[in-house]
């Protein structure tokens, strides 16, 4: 079984959340907050500020605190993945692309009653736990867990299995 550590970066400012355009294998457009694999090594935080870099060329300083966990297991697959979700209330520079995966195309900020629009083709994993925490007024949510049934993304069926 695979696990993936990965961070992601909830970055409020002026009531607007940053998000970012993944294009997939299966073509879907979906959108997430900037974050990804954390590195072996790297803290959460310090694999947040860099993936958030190379997503939409902005430096975040400064992460508060983790405002909600999402634990996924896709078992017909053969993963499982952890996210930590950290709040920022600034970042500095210009949104610039410079993914070096390639996935990232486009980032921008959002905003907060536009999100929801916007995350249609989004995982439910990415989607349940990131309203609540915007329905919720942005403070810490909790944990969320989430499992995959099929050995096929495009056509697994998700359930949320706890929060």
């Amino acid at each position: 079984m695979r696990s993936f550590r990965v961070g992601g970066g909830l970055i409020v400012v002026d009531n607007r959340l940053l998000l970012a355009a993944n294009r997939r294998k299966h073509g879907a457009i979906e959108w997430t907050p900037p974050g990804g694999v954390i590195d072996n090594g790297e803290s959460v935080r310090m694999g947040i500020t860099r993936e958030v870099r190379e997503e939409t060329g902005l430096h975040v300083a400064e992460w508060h605190e983790c405002h909600y966990t999402v634990s996924v297991e896709a078992p017909d697959m053969g993963w499982t993945m952890s996210v930590e979700s950290w709040f920022s209330p600034a970042a500095a520079g210009e949104i610039a692309l410079e993914d070096p995966d390639g996935i990232v195309e486009q980032a921008l900020f959002v905003d907060l009653d536009k999100v929801e629009g916007l995350l249609v083709e989004s995982p439910m994993w990415v989607r349940v736990p990131l309203m609540a925490w915007i329905n919720g007024g942005m403070g810490p949510a909790g944990d969320f867990s989430f499992r995959l049934i099929g050995s096929d993304r495009s056509t697994a069926r998700v359930e949320q299995i706890s929060r």
